[in-house]
């Protein structure tokens, strides 16, 4: 159920924000909702309002314009806090503290904390708790700072590239961990990436952002379902525009290959292939407008 009153861990309408400084909006007339209980990858290229979004629900920005629910309640309020959780790019730490203060410090801040959570983490990156945050790499600062949120137990856990400045292994392993705590605890999670293939197996909802704007939110597989990759004659590009969503399309000769949003039964000789998430994805974030292609804010809301 997603419709306008099932439960959401984020729901924006209207949603806007704009960075004085810099002149324009870092979110405009944005509207979409995540289900409670999805891990959601928020996918967009640079600049596309990510990190602006996250740091709204998170409570560190306010909007302009439109509204923003986190768990049906407003950003930033104190049961938002209490039961929302944000780890930044940034990773802010105390880093003359040593991990076991840091620790410390979420279980003072916190009243549901979990210490065997938050340790488990600690000890599976080999951190020792008598270490000191500032002396730590950046991968195991980022190992801190995600047992700090998960400690916690949030309702709802909000990241902002967390794994970026993690080796492979590491990050399945932190991946790993994140999928757990949604399967065990129902946690919902909306992660931000740029790592599209890690997202494949992990996430089961996507939030598309461009320009400022929702472009996709929807279940991941309904997305794979109804996408296909085809290729055939080129001079049939006019017809397939014509029947069906072409999201992305290109000529080689005169060969069409196209990633296509059916809009019912695929008629002619084609060869069909079923697109990989990260291809449906890139096609969705290229800059340049392909031929037949609908306009982006007819999105998957009405679909879902």
């Amino acid at each position: 159920m997603t419709g306008p009153d099932a439960p959401a861990a984020l729901r924006a309408t209207g949603l806007g924000f704009r960075y004085r400084r810099r002149g324009g909006w870092a979110l405009r007339d944005c509207e979409f909702t995540v289900p409670v209980g999805r891990i959601a990858a928020l996918v967009g290229r640079n600049g596309a309002g990510k990190s602006t979004l996250l740091h709204l629900a998170g409570g560190l920005l306010r909007a302009g314009s439109g509204e923003l629910g986190v768990l049906g309640l407003a950003p930033g309020t104190a049961e938002a806090r209490a039961r929302v959780a944000l780890l930044t790019q940034d990773k802010p730490l105390y880093p003359r503290f040593t991990v076991a203060d840091t620790l410390l410090m979420g279980e003072k801040l916190n009243s549901s904390w979990d210490r065997t959570a938050a340790e488990r983490i600690v000890h599976e990156g080999g951190i020792p708790l008598h270490a000191r945050v500032g002396e730590l790499s950046p991968g195991r600062r980022t190992r801190v700072a995600l047992a700090l949120a998960l400690g916690k137990r949030p309702e709802l856990l909000l990241l902002d590239e967390p794994l970026a400045d993690l080796d492979p292994v590491a990050r399945g392993e932190i991946m790993a961990e994140l999928m757990a705590e949604a399967a065990e605890r129902g946690t919902s999670i909306v992660l931000s990436s740029h790592v599209l293939p890690e997202l494949e197996e992990t996430c089961d909802w996507v939030l598309v952002l461009r320009d400022g704007h929702a472009e996709l939110s929807e279940d991941a597989e309904t997305l794979r379902e109804s996408h296909a990759v085809l290729t055939g004659p080129a001079d049939r590009a006019d017809d397939l525009a014509a029947q069906h969503t072409v999201v992305q399309g290109r000529t080689a000769g005169r060969q069409l290959t196209a990633l296509v949003r059916r809009r019912g039964p695929l008629r002619g000789d084609w060869h069909v292939a079923r697109p990989r998430l990260e291809d449906i994805l890139i096609g969705y974030l290229r800059t340049e407008e392909e031929p037949g292609r609908r306009d982006a804010r007819e999105r998957t809301e009405a679909a879902a």
